[in-house]
Parts: structure tokens; C-alpha cells; sequence
């Protein structure tokens, strides 16, 4: 299988280029290339594909995101795979609409409208830092439409019946032609329907469908990232015209952890050490995810010194491996001290020959102290 090629390189554009000039970069390409234009080349074909996928992720913020971090492997791994159209037809279905419908977009082979799919839902789910490195299943929930059983998803009033659409002739879009070009628009009168409700069911609203809470099992890969997208394929809303149904995207939310702070795939932690520990060196115990470990630290050690722990970090969701756990020391000043402690510091601070504050005094003394 050949490798892909960068999703920059195939519209031919810069890294930050903007929403416009994504779209616009895709229109040329899919009007360069389209199979009206290409008749007979497979080439192009593969071409018209590669954009519309290009296109697909770029244009999405979070797909892009995910995109310029962990490159194809990671927008696989977000979505439960990166686009992959079929034919044409399915980018017909998926960007029919984008830039006015030229060319027939949206309608597929020979000129016939393609069934609409399902509409996608979208749902969230919370996971904590250690779920999130080592991958977890989850349970989700979301509302899914099913046929309505009063009017048995027409829409309509029992009794009665939905009517064809007189402007569109119950086609659902029209079309108008000027000379090489051809724009589908949907039809104003029916909204794409192909049919006009007059009474409508009063348990669905004249929508066909109900909404009901439905239940599925996630799996949550290892290295996940807060707001990544997993796509559970078909879950998403039925089509009651005989297309395909919809996806579910469910958001991942990670919950900040107490100890660790993420930086992408290496963890961060501050660890606090005592005078005497940083000065004389000592075994300390450093919290990681896979529970706490031993570490030696030098005698001389400096608040905000930093030791890294290689592959302690978050786990890649290309498989290379794991980032690392960088934890910063700091040396705690005690607040209170004993008269033992007390004394002690003091006479290292004559051997130092340092000037430090002399014993503490009442108020009332110091105010006397003052004014004598």
C-alpha cells in the first residue's frame, strides 16, 4: 500500500493557511479533476479522491489539530479511521453541497439523487489521566431517532398521508443547467423532502421519528488526548429514506490530574525535597503512572532541578513509544521550627558566615526598642 502523501502537500497549500483558502484550494483540485472532466482516467479519479480527503480533515478544526500533532496515524486512531471514499459518489453525498452543487455534486451515477444518509450525533465522555495512558472501555449514552410509531415515520397524521411536492415534483432538489455547468439546488418548497405535510403527527411533530436514549460499549485507546474524537461507525441517526445511518462522535474529556500535568506526550510533576535532603543528597520516592519509584538525588541538589524519567510519560497513538515524566524539585522552607532546628540553623549560619535575623522579639519589646 502506498504511502500517503501530507494533506498540505495534496491541496498545496502552507501549514496555517486559512478555512477559505483550504476550501478554495479544494474546489480548484475537484474541478481540475473531476470524473466529468477525466472520463476514462483512473488517475484522476485517485486524485478527485485524495483531495476530498484531504479536504474532509483539514476543514475540521479538530481533525486538523489532531492532524498537525500526530499526523495520519493519529487522526486514524481519533475517528476510528481517516476518510476513505469508495467511489465518487460517496464524496458527492459527503461535500454535494459545499461549493453550489457544481458538476452534479450530490447527485450519482446517470443524474439520480443519491439516498441521504443518517444524520451523525455527537456525545462526550470523562476519563481520568491513568484511563487515558493505558486505554479504557466505556459505556456512552446518547439519544438516537427511531420510527414513529403512531404515524409509522411519515410524519403525517394517522389517516392521512403525506403529499408529493408540486414544486419539485417530489424529487426533492431542482436543477438548472448553463451550457457545461450544472447546479442542484434543494427544493425551497419541500426542503428536500419530496413531500408536504399537511396535518401533521401529533406525537412526533411531523418529524417521522422519536428520539430514544440509546447504550454503547467504547474502547478508548492508550495515549488519547483531551477532545479527541472517537467515530463509532452507523450508530449515529437512521436514514427513514433507505440511506445509510449516520456515525457518533464521541469527544474524549480528560480530567486534570492533582499530581501530573500533561504537556502532550510527556507528564510533568513537582516534587517537594527538604533543606537537608538537597544539601546532603537522599532517596526520594517519585510518583508515576505506574506507581512510585526510588530515585537518588545528588547532595548539592538546587530548588527547580529538574530529573527525567525516559518513557514514564503518556504512550504515542502511533506506537512509538512513550514520551517521558519530567519531575521538577523544590526545596521547601519550613514555616516553623522547633527551638532545636532553630538553634542548629543558627550555628550553621555562623559557620557560613551569615547574616540572618536575630531571635524574635514581641511586639512590645520592638515598639520600647523603638523609641528608647
Amino acid at each position: 500500500m502506498a504511502e500517503k502523501r501530507c494533506y498540505y502537500e495534496v491541496l498545496g497549500i502552507e501549514r496555517d493557511a486559512s478555512g477559505d483558502t483550504i476550501a478554495q484550494s479544494y474546489r480548484r483540485l475537484a474541478m481540475e479533476y473531476h470524473p466529468d472532466r477525466n472520463p476514462g482516467d483512473d488517475e484522476a479519479v485517485e486524485r478527485f479522491k485524495e483531495a476530498a480527503e484531504a479536504f474532509e480533515v483539514l476543514s475540521d478544526e479538530e481533525k486538523r489539530g489532531v492532524y498537525d500533532r500526530y499526523g495520519h496515524a493519529g487522526v486514524e486512531r481519533q475517528a476510528g479511521g481517516a476518510p476513505h471514499f469508495h467511489d465518487v459518489g460517496d464524496i458527492f453525498e459527503a461535500f454535494g453541497g459545499i461549493f453550489g452543487d457544481l458538476f452534479g455534486f450530490g447527485r450519482g451515477r446517470g443524474g439520480r439523487a443519491r439516498t441521504p444518509r443518517g444524520a451523525d450525533i455527537r456525545c462526550d465522555v470523562q476519563i481520568d489521566l491513568f484511563e487515558a495512558a493505558k486505554g479504557v472501555k466505556k459505556e456512552i449514552t446518547f439519544q438516537r431517532a427511531q420510527k414513529c410509531k403512531t404515524c409509522d415515520g411519515t410524519g403525517a397524521k394517522p389517516g392521512t398521508s403525506p403529499e408529493t411536492c408540486s414544486y419539485c415534483d417530489g424529487q426533492g432538489s431542482v436543477v438548472q443547467s448553463a451550457g457545461f455547468f450544472s447546479m442542484q439546488t434543494t427544493c425551497p418548497g419541500c426542503q428536500g423532502a419530496g413531500k408536504v405535510i399537511r396535518d401533521k403527527c401529533k406525537d412526533c411533530r411531523g418529524e417521522g421519528y422519536t428520539l430514544k436514549t440509546r447504550r454503547a460499549d467504547i474502547s478508548i485507546p492508550p495515549g488519547i488526548d483531551n477532545g479527541m474524537r472517537i467515530n463509532l461507525q452507523g450508530q449515529g441517526h437512521p436514514s427513514f429514506q433507505g440511506g445509510q445511518p449516520g456515525d457518533c462522535y464521541c469527544t474524549v474529556h480528560v480530567k486534570p490530574h492533582p499530581l501530573f500535568e500533561r504537556k502532550g506526550q510527556h507528564l510533568i510533576c513537582m516534587v517537594p525535597i527538604s533543606y537537608c535532603q538537597a544539601a546532603l543528597g537522599a532517596t526520594i520516592q517519585v510518583p508515576t503512572l505506574d506507581g512510585p519509584e526510588d530515585y537518588k538525588i545528588k547532595p548539592g541538589t538546587q530548588s527547580d532541578d529538574v530529573i527525567t524519567l525516559h518513557g514514564q510519560g503518556i504512550p504515542s497513538l502511533q506506537h512509538h513509544g512513550r514520551g517521558d515524566l519530567h519531575v521538577q524539585l523544590h526545596v521547601e522552607v519550613p514555616k516553623k521550627l522547633s527551638e532545636e532546628h532553630e538553634e542548629l540553623l543558627r550555628k550553621l549560619a555562623d559557620i557560613e558566615q551569615i547574616d540572618v535575623s536575630p531571635k524574635r522579639k514581641s511586639f512590645f519589646n520592638k515598639l520600647k526598642e523603638y523609641f528608647t
